[in-house]
């Protein structure tokens, strides 16, 4: 139920909302989103950071949170591991069973290699299926990969690595038609055109959608041709470590069956972590948008072993998660919503920013009208949002358009007596996703021979703030890279002798450093036991 303070703030967005359909609502200037952004962000916060002692970026902030697991234990440090009798023996081993990893190990099996894909849930519980809004690709007359590159380059606050956002805008129209050949059901007109929108920091239509279900509509594909091509899915298998070899190159994972506990080694020529975000460490104490795995396993295992990592203390803050009600706090209410026209409006019905600036400007407005400004809507438990005018949609493009064009947030909503058809609903930034994650190269590959990453776990390629739709557009790019070049480097590699020695290493390494924790990771799995850590 609304509380009287809501239904009372309800009415002053009722009675504005006639004087802002048609209302141009100007973008900031650069100098504005810096300044706002500094105050602001989660980011630019001294307190949530703290400095890695070891490891490839000694010196550097990182979540704290995201500290004590790269500081903590590993879960193989007291195990006798017996390595010389493989439970599995690849070529390309792909750990991740989301859009990113599905995407690699098909492509990598097209390549002709022996694949296997392990995932600690289920193939598809990932953040691709929660995925809403739609996939970027400059393929229409009046679009060019050159500016869909300078749109996410701005964006990314100039910090993209040209490398890598070269080769996202290059093979983006490529991206469309593999999944549309494989049998992705994008909206499309009648005479087969893709229907294509707007995204926050988009200066052209380029947004490829499946209603609002996107990501759903995307894994269901890549699953679907996992399974039709008969490659290994071993589910409900954590990977805990990397493997190397005696000549210092990745050769596979030690694995957990999550349900019995019993570890099994896959040894593999070459290997892809594809393990997705970090959501569920709930940084800052933010609500997440995230599936239930998303602990950042795959940066953990990749800097044990020695990878790098980058921009991993950017982290982006969707500006629209659900604030109310309380049941489905954090929930993404996708930005689609602002794209066919739902103004952010504050508790005196005031819209006080352009809807479609970049996510992390836009989050950044939310936090300051709810703080400094002192205009949210009180919600529960001392909490605040902001409403987002939903009604706006259909006195804009017709009754209907709702139902039509974003049905599962219609849906999410009824669920709690909530029309947004006919009643705003309230919003607040949530934990969305990884900006930052291990260091690549075009090819994939990390500076650790044999070891590739593709999806979320990269960092570099959205910079240090993502657009709409590129994320979608990276699991598909990024992922298929990883897959093909994975293959490929396969055909010549020779695994040495297995070892866990840089487990060792890293131990020492710690202990030198002073560094003493009761963490052991990855985590694997959040807690939510009363504030009581369970490790998994």
């Amino acid at each position: 139920m609304l509380t009287e303070e809501m239904l009372a703030s309800i009415k002053k967005v009722e009675a504005t909302r006639n004087e802002r359909i048609g209302a141009d609502l100007r973008k900031m200037t650069a100098e504005e989103k810096e300044a706002l952004l500094k105050e602001y962000h989660p980011d630019y916060k001294d307190t949530g950071f703290e400095t890695l002692k070891v490891g490839p970026n000694k010196g550097e902030k990182v979540p704290t949170e995201l500290c004590h697991l790269l500081h903590g234990k590993s879960r193989v440090a007291d195990m006798d591991i017996d390595l010389s009798n493989p439970d599995y023996d690849v070529d390309v081993l792909v750990i991740g069973g989301g859009g990113a990893g599905s995407s690699a190990a098909i492509e990598a099996d097209n390549g002709g290699a022996k694949t296997m894909l392990v995932t600690k849930l289920r193939i598809g519980d990932a953040n691709t299926m929660m995925a809403e809004g739609g996939i970027q690709a400059a393929d229409k007359e009046n679009d060019s990969p050159a500016t869909h590159y300078l749109d996410a380059l701005g964006g990314g606050h100039f910090c993209n690595k040209p490398e890598l956002l070269k080769k996202l805008v290059s093979d983006a129209p490529g991206a469309i038609k593999w999944l549309n050949e494989l049998g992705v059901m994008f909206d499309k007109e009648e005479d087969g055109t893709m229907v294509t929108t707007h995204g926050g920091g988009t200066s052209r239509k380029r947004m490829h959608a499946c209603k609002d279900y996107s990501g759903a509509e995307i894994m269901r594909v890549l699953r679907d041709e996992v399974w039709n091509r008969g490659i290994p899915v071993v589910d409900y298998t954590a990977a805990i470590e990397l493997i190397k070899d005696d000549e210092g190159k990745v050769a596979g994972a030690v694995l957990q069956n999550m349900e019995t506990g019993e570890i099994l080694i896959a040894k593999a020529k070459t290997v892809v972590i594809a393990t997705g975000g970090a959501g569920r460490l709930h940084y800052q104490g933010f609500p997440t948008s995230n599936h239930y795995g998303a602990t950042a396993d795959g940066l953990i295992l990749g800097y044990r072993a020695g990878a790098e990592l980058l921009y991993a203390d950017t982290i982006q803050y969707h500006p629209t998660g659900v604030a109310y009600p309380s049941q489905i706090f954090g929930a993404l209410v996708t930005e689609k919503v602002r794209s066919l026209g739902a103004l952010l409006v504050n508790v005196d019905g005031v819209a006080f920013m352009n809807p479609l600036e970049t996510r992390d400007v836009t989050a950044s407005s939310i936090i300051r009208e709810c703080s400094t400004n002192g205009k949210g809507v009180p919600t529960f438990g001392g909490g605040y949002g902001v409403w987002l005018d939903t009604p706006m949609i259909e006195m804009l493009h017709g009754e209907g358009t709702i139902e039509k064009r974003i049905p599962a947030m219609l849906r999410m909503y009824l669920e709690y007596g909530i029309d947004m058809r006919k009643t705003p609903i309230l919003v607040y930034p949530t934990l969305h996703y990884q900006n930052g994650g291990l260091k690549i190269s075009a090819d994939g590959m990390t500076d650790i021979e044999n070891l590739y990453v593709a999806g979320e776990a990269v960092g570099g390629i959205h910079g240090r703030n993502r657009l709409m739709g590129n994320s979608l557009l990276d699991i598909i790019v990024f992922g298929r890279n990883a897959g093909k070049n994975a293959s490929a480097k396969a055909k010549s590699v020779k695994v040495g002798k297995l070892t866990l020695s840089h487990v060792a290493d890293f131990e020492k390494e710690l202990a030198d450093a002073g560094v003493e924790s009761d963490c052991v990771s990855p985590k694997l799995l959040p807690s939510y036991t009363h504030g009581r850590e369970k490790q998994i």
